[in-house]
């Protein structure tokens, strides 16, 4: 149930992201980014992919994995492997889910890692 003390917050959340999601047709001058902000803004995508992927490889329930017996591990390398012996080739991000996951499957549902 909503008391009337959360009506305020979420009016001003609204307005906020209203505001800083139309801030670039808010003006009718074009709006330019200095270069380096564009070359900046080509890693973004490959660096929130890794804030998020490699702690779930590296940890386990918040802790280090400690057991060399984990199927994430050899799954990461083949994928990694994969990637990087297609690049350039096309399919490339595809291949290198399914071969993450033609590793990771066996060892984890098979071998119980």
């Amino acid at each position: 149930m909503i008391s009337l003390e959360h009506v305020p917050t979420m009016l001003s959340l609204a307005v906020v992201t209203l505001v800083t999601r139309c801030f670039f047709f808010i003006s009718d001058k074009p709006w330019e980014m200095p270069g380096w902000v564009e070359r900046g803004l080509r890693y973004a995508p490959i660096a929130a992919l890794t804030v998020v992927v490699v702690p779930e490889i590296l940890t386990l329930q918040g802790q280090l994995i400690s057991d060399w017996r984990d199927a994430r591990w050899p799954a990461a390398l083949a994928s990694g492997a994969y990637f990087l012996l297609q690049r350039g080739r096309g399919q490339s991000i595809l291949g290198t889910i399914v071969t993450g996951m033609a590793v990771y499957l066996p060892l984890h549902l098979g071998l119980g890692w």
